[in-house]
């Protein structure tokens, strides 16, 4: 094994989403937001892609993220247990509720304010830098009752104003920032990603893209607005990323797989480039697709470009043209991106594909696409953990899964000369899953003891892949060995 490590200044850390960790979604002065209707249990995907309409939180129901691990309590001692394991850098977000309950109020909430400041200097005293999503998952419901979501183009400038508020206030607290979290989910997750829920008769299509182009134009807005009121930080874009492998040499697999690269590339294209690329414009017109497109727009993505590309990665995906192929061997798992199993690859419990190399492919094609600084802000496994009688918690299959996508980061670095910022694993302390609504998957190096229907003490517990980690960033990735 190589002792090669990365470059001085490597950003290692973890990522948390503040709908998934902070819990008091109804303290401190917070509306309700998207995120906080979206329950456990079966419905829960058909509010997310906005087959169900659920704009409050209704009887009979479990909402665990309500409390989730109550890191709105609990934040003094999760970032000194991320300070212990050495973290360069938190990835976090900002609840857009917590700061304008109603998402366009007049006067921002002082408590949600002084909450993030809070946080923000306490990273700060331990040498953490904070990377901050705007925008994670987080739809106020008083604009989606208001506009009906992103499909309104008034949702840019609400946008932009809780911008304008959160930059004034931490300019000189936050360097890095992120619009939207995987802002391509908007295409598969409508209602998680752009507070959509659809009405009978909508041209969806039409739906999907006028919302893209409304959150392309805020996150365009909020880049140029961040270099004036901060002109030494980075703006960032983010995409669910994983390349689609064709299942055979079929060209037309080969086409497809490129097809559905294309789709999760689309945001991206116009964030980092400024402007759509030709095959989106002929893709809406086949589509029939009428584009809101007005006087200023394109001067507006011109102008707002970002300055660095993060992205999620968990797993490639394959694909093929032969729907009967697709019928008989669709992979199980993730029900978001749809594709088939790869027999060359193994399964976590929760049916996703492990593919370390992958991420090198990922981050190879990135770059070529692009030629921007890159940013890998999630990555772990979910898995079922047991507490040992003596309070120990062993994951080795967690250790190994990073320790081999941290190996392929490092080739993609070394090897191919990629610019990579750094590494945030994701749910760094166990957290609710975005994708299930539950505790029991877990993705954390910190245990927290509360399971699926609510129960526990709430106390935290350092896993063996916390000792790990910490020996990772200690020795700036060139150590990666564990032994039990």
């Amino acid at each position: 094994m190589t002792t090669k490590g990365f470059p001085e200044g490597f950003l290692w850390g973890g990522a948390t989403a503040a709908n998934q960790c902070e819990g008091g979604y109804d303290q401190g002065g917070r509306g309700l937001s998207s995120v906080d209707v979206v329950p456990f249990g079966p419905d829960r995907m058909k509010v997310a892609i906005g087959e169900r309409r659920m704009l409050s939180c209704e009887e009979g129901y479990s909402y665990p993220s309500h409390e989730a691990i109550d890191m709105y309590h609990h934040y003094e001692e999760d970032i000194r247990l991320f300070a212990e394991m050495g973290f360069k850098c938190y990835r976090l977000s900002i609840a857009w509720t917590r700061i304008l309950p109603n998402g366009d109020d007049d006067t921002p909430n002082e408590e949600g304010l002084r909450f993030y400041e809070d946080i923000f200097k306490l990273c700060k005293k331990y040498s953490i830098e904070p990377l901050v999503t705007i925008d994670h998952f987080d739809t106020p419901i008083a604009l989606i009752e208001k506009y009906g979501g992103w499909r309104d183009r008034k949702m840019i400038d609400a946008y932009v104003k809780y911008c304008g508020v959160i930059f004034n206030r931490y300019k000189d607290l936050v360097r890095y920032w992120i619009t939207f979290n995987e802002i391509n989910m908007l295409l598969h997750m409508s209602f998680m990603g752009a507070g959509i829920v659809f009405n009978e008769g909508d041209d969806r299509q039409s739906v999907l893209y006028n919302a893209a182009h409304h959150e392309l134009l805020a996150s365009a807005r909020a880049v140029k607005l961040a270099h004036e009121i901060m002109p030494d930080c980075m703006m960032g874009c983010m995409l669910a990323a994983g390349q689609f492998y064709p299942y055979s040499p079929d060209p037309k697999d080969i086409w497809d797989g490129f097809e559905k690269d294309r789709d999760n590339y689309f945001f991206i294209d116009v964030q980092a480039r400024g402007s759509y690329p030709v095959w989106a414009w002929k893709r809406m017109e086949a589509a029939g697709v009428k584009l809101d497109l007005r006087e200023g727009d394109e001067k507006t993505l011109a102008e707002g470009t970002v300055d660095y590309i993060s992205f999620s990665y968990y797993a490639s995906r394959c694909t093929t043209a032969d729907p009967e192929i697709f019928a008989k061997h669709q992979r199980p798992g993730n029900a978001v991106f749809k594709a088939v199993v790869n027999p060359y690859l193994k399964n976590t419990e929760w049916g996703w594909q492990i593919d370390p190399l992958g991420l090198r492919v990922t981050i190879n094609t990135l770059y070529d696409r692009y030629q921007k600084p890159l940013f890998i802000v999630e990555n772990g496994l979910g898995a079922t953990d047991k507490v040992e009688e003596d309070g120990s918690i062993h994951d080795p299959y967690r250790i190994d899964y990073m320790r081999q996508h941290i190996e392929a980061m490092r080739d993609a670095v070394n090897v191919d000369g990629i610019p990579v910022l750094g590494y945030t694993s994701w749910g760094c302390i166990d957290l609710v899953s975005a994708s299930t609504g539950e505790m029991k998957k877990r993705y954390g190096m910190i245990y927290v003891d509360k399971d699926n229907e609510g129960n526990g003490t709430l106390n935290r517990i350092r896993k063996d892949s916390f000792y790990w980690y910490k020996k990772v960033i200690e020795t700036n990735g060139a150590d990666l060995s564990w032994e039990e």
